[in-house]
Formats: C-alpha cells, structure tokens, sequence
C-alpha cells in the first residue's frame, strides 16, 4: 500500500478486508519465473520437432501450443509454490533463499498452499485441452518434482540431483504427445538431453552454494563427499552428452556438428576442473554459464533448422 493506505499496482487487494493479500512481485518469486521460462522453451521445443518429424504444419496447430505453453507453466509454477511452502524451514537458513515470501511472510502460508494447488489443478486441465495423456505426462512432472524430489529425496540423499532431473527432463514429452501421442523415440532422446544437462548444471550451483547447502543441511554431492567426487561427477554426465547429436541426425549435419562442438567444448572446461591449480567456486560458476548458453543454443538450433519445414 501507499501512503494513503491504496493498494499499489504490486498489491493483490482483497476486498473482504480492505488490505492486500501479496504483492505480484512476491507470487513471481515463489513461482520461480525462471524454472518457468527455461521449462516451457524445453517443451515448445518438444512441440516444435513434434512437428518436424510428423510433417505437421504449426499453422494448423498454433492453438494446440498455447494450450501446451500456458498448461505447462501453470502445472510448473504450482509445483515450484508448494516446493517453496514445503521447504520454508530449511530456506531460512540459506543466504539465498531466507528473503522468499514464504520465509518473510509477506504471503500467508495458507495463500501459498492454495496458490500452488489452483495453479496444478489449472495447469492440469488446461493440458488436458491436448490430451489425457499429455496432461498425465504433467502431472508425472509435477509429481517428481514435489514428491520424489522435495518432499522425498531433496533432505535424505545425495542422489536428489538425478531424481530432481526427472521433472525438468519432462517438458519435451508434454510439448511432443500434445501434437503425436506415440511419442518418436527423438522425444525420449530430448528427455535424455535434458536430464543429463540438469546433473552438471545443478552440481555447479551446488559447489557456489556449499556453504548454504551445509548451514540448511541438505546432504548435496559436495556438501558430503567434498569437491573432487563431484567434479569427477559433472565429468562423467557431460562425457555422456557426447553421442547424443548422433541420435538428432534427422535434424542434419549442421545441428550435429554444433552441437557436437558444444559438447567438447563442454567436457575440455569440466576436465580443467580436475586440475588441482583450478580456482574451484570461478570453474563451478564458469561450468554454469557455459550449461545455461549450451542449452539455449541447443534448443534455438533445433527451431531455427527445422523452422523453414514446420511453419507452413
């Protein structure tokens, strides 16, 4: 509110009680707009190559992506509302995390429950608009992201980061079976794709993050076995990237030559990492940067090459 007691453009106003409810830019927060964008890029690219490998034309089946777009976030930001309710105990300790809503209380945690479960439910039958079984791949989504992963494995195992990748590795499916419910197998490849980024990715966030991830005690890889094991880790699961291009030939030889550079690229940065001369937190941070440009470049590549194709 302002000065004058009004509620701000930010401000949820309720109007049983003449105040406000939450700001919009709290909601944002607990939605985590960032998971949210990086996972719908991932499922309208499932959508996209749907198309491609189909023969569909996107001018025939623009609605069915809204549809796919709008259900995904919403199913993706109710699950990131109830992982932030669930684990409002242990985001108070970590530096990055104690300013959430749900720690300062700047949204009722009863809000928040309710927030999370109205926007599964509507996310869940939006996608249902496609299909039943688009809308069940989501809810296989949002299941292992709140259950398996926050509510299961996130406090007790180490192995939270490869069971966390299942969910985020779901999205192509939701965007593929909306336009071809048989699933190609290069939609399970793009499944893969993303579930071995996620493990490296995650660890390097996990290696700036040591200090937070041990004050919460959340037993993360280098929170318990140390930086070595780790990097040795993120090695091995971006040596694993490597034949995957092979598997997208139907895209061409360009798609495989970049993205085979990337994937060197990628493991010559993480094998420095083994060095003992290497500043650890600058190669974890540098290991971030490069996952976020190689994923963003996978998936723009896969478009712009298959766009003269799919649009009509």
């Amino acid at each position: 509110m302002d000065k004058m007691g009004l509620p701000t453009n930010d401000s949820i106003f309720d109007t049983s009680s003449g105040g406000y409810l939450f700001k919009w830019s709290d909601l944002k927060e607990i939605m985590k707009i960032g998971i949210i964008n990086s996972n719908t890029m991932t499922a309208f690219a499932g959508f996209w190559l749907a198309l491609y490998y189909t023969g569909a034309s996107f001018y025939l089946n623009w609605h069915i992506l809204l549809v796919c777009v709008i259900g995904t976030a919403f199913v993706i930001a109710g699950g990131c509302v109830i992982n932030n309710f669930y684990d409002r105990d242990i985001d108070q300790r970590m530096q990055r995390t104690k300013s959430r809503p749900t720690v300062t209380g700047a949204i009722d945690l009863q809000h928040v429950l309710i927030i999370g479960i109205a926007f599964t439910i509507a996310g869940l039958s939006i996608l249902a608009l496609a299909s039943y079984q688009t809308a069940i791949i989501g809810f296989a989504g949002w299941f292992s992201y709140v259950v398996l992963y926050t509510i299961w494995s996130k406090r007790r195992y180490t192995i939270n980061t490869a069971i966390g990748s299942l969910s985020g590795a779901i999205p192509p499916l939701i965007g593929w079976s909306s336009v071809d419910p048989a699933l190609h197998p290069v939609a399970w490849i793009l499944f893969l794709l993303i579930f071995i980024w996620q493990t490296p990715h995650f660890l390097a966030i996990a290696m700036k993050k040591v200090d937070d991830y041990r004050n919460a005690d959340i037993p993360m890889l280098p929170v318990i076995h140390g930086f070595a094991i780790t990097k040795r880790q993120m090695v091995i699961y971006v040596a694993c990237l490597l034949p995957v291009p092979f598997f997208l030939y139907g895209l061409g030889y360009s798609f495989v030559i970049l993205s085979s550079i990337l994937n060197i690229g990628w493991l010559i940065l993480a094998c420095k990492g083994l060095s003992g001369k290497t500043n650890e937190l600058k190669w974890a941070n540098q290991m971030f940067i490069y996952s976020l440009v190689y994923l963003t470049v996978i998936f723009f590549a896969m478009i712009i090459i298959s766009l003269p194709t799919t649009l009509f």
